[in-house]
């Protein structure tokens, strides 16, 4: 038998569902180098059934189910705990690997870099692709030591989404080796972010990254899991977390932080903003409206003029002009690099 060179690693939690049509997508390309490990934060639906359903034709599919959920931080720490492979590919339980995709990583990994960062397709709830996700200005293969300042300077400068700063977990494929040098640190487990502030812990004791431009996987649209609390809190999410990790590994005043900041605008730009603001209204609770007024105000804190353009605007915009926002941003959705 051979030994794994990569495990597939797939934390989930109540995604039945979706999670057989993602471990097709992984079987019909795996090779006897190749396991897939899917760590059950003890979902209560039949993920465990549809799993076993596979391990009938692909005995390289490990299940390991968790006695309570345990949240996704902790949950894709596990996997990749268990995993035996050389190099780990973290990977959601709902969006689907690209055909061909295995072929060309068991490939590139041979080259033994710590990491390597995987494009992808944007695709709506029922996998029709929509559009590719925007990640970095630059060319396929271009490597990157985050460890040598200069590299990290070019690396960040052009980062298009937070996706170049390691926030989609299924674009990450990482040597486990360098993964467990990091270790966990608690300070940032519950945020979901700690896969991140393992892969920034490396940086100062060198990271290289190879962006691989291509199409390596599906991404499923509307269907994410942080929701629950409202689209405020799920917003949330992203800028309190970037600017919490900006400051804590690289300062407030670094030029990291600053093109973290720059790309949170990006993915958050006014019209989106505006539609936000529209959905949160609905709810009737202000509560929620000046928690989502802070976070913007957190997202514009830089003050440039068009910062601060930016903000008034936001705040001064009247109900009535949110419902244009609002089909002008699902309409936008469809072109730009949208969340």
């Amino acid at each position: 038998m051979s030994a794994i060179r990569l495990s597939v690693c797939i934390p989930t939690y109540n995604f039945g569902r979706f999670i057989g049509d993602t471990l097709d997508t992984f079987i019909s390309q795996a090779t006897d180098e190749v396991e897939i490990l899917v760590v059950d934060g003890a979902s209560m639906d039949n993920t465990e059934e549809v799993v076993r359903s596979r391990q009938e034709r692909f005995p390289r599919l490990r299940y390991h189910r968790l006695e309570m959920k345990g949240g996704i931080d902790r949950d894709m720490a596990k996997s990749v705990e268990l995993a035996r492979g050389e190099y780990v590919w973290l990977f959601s339980a709902d969006d689907w690997m690209a055909e061909g995709a295995l072929k060309t990583v068991l490939e590139e990994i041979r080259l033994g870099l710590d990491l390597y960062l995987c494009g992808f397709t944007l695709c709506d709830f029922e996998m029709h692709p929509q559009k590719r996700h925007p990640i970095l200005d630059a060319p396929d293969g271009s490597v990157y030591n985050l460890g040598d300042p200069r590299d990290r300077g070019s690396f960040f400068e052009r980062g298009l989404t937070t996706t170049a700063f390691f926030s989609f977990m299924s674009s990450l494929v990482i040597r486990k080796e360098k993964w467990d040098c990091a270790g966990m640190d608690d300070t940032f487990v519950g945020s979901c972010w700690d896969h991140v502030a393992r892969l920034f812990r490396l940086i100062p004791g060198g990271l290289k990254v190879k962006y691989l431009s291509g199409t390596f996987l599906l991404k499923r649209d509307d269907n994410d899991s942080f929701s629950e609390r409202g689209i405020a809190r799920r917003v949330g999410i992203a800028i309190e977390g970037y600017h919490r990790l900006a400051n804590a590994f690289f300062g407030k005043g670094s030029a990291e932080a600053r093109h973290i900041r720059r790309v949170l605008k990006n993915e958050y730009p006014l019209l989106n903003l505006l539609y936000i603001k529209s959905k949160t209204s609905e709810s009737g609770r202000p509560d929620e409206m000046e928690y989502l007024d802070g976070l913007v105000a957190k997202l514009y804190r830089d003050g440039r003029p068009a910062d601060r353009l930016r903000l008034l605007l936001f705040r001064l915009a009247p109900p009535i002009a949110l419902r244009p926002a609002e089909k002008a941003y699902k309409f936008a959705r469809k072109f730009l690099p949208l969340p």
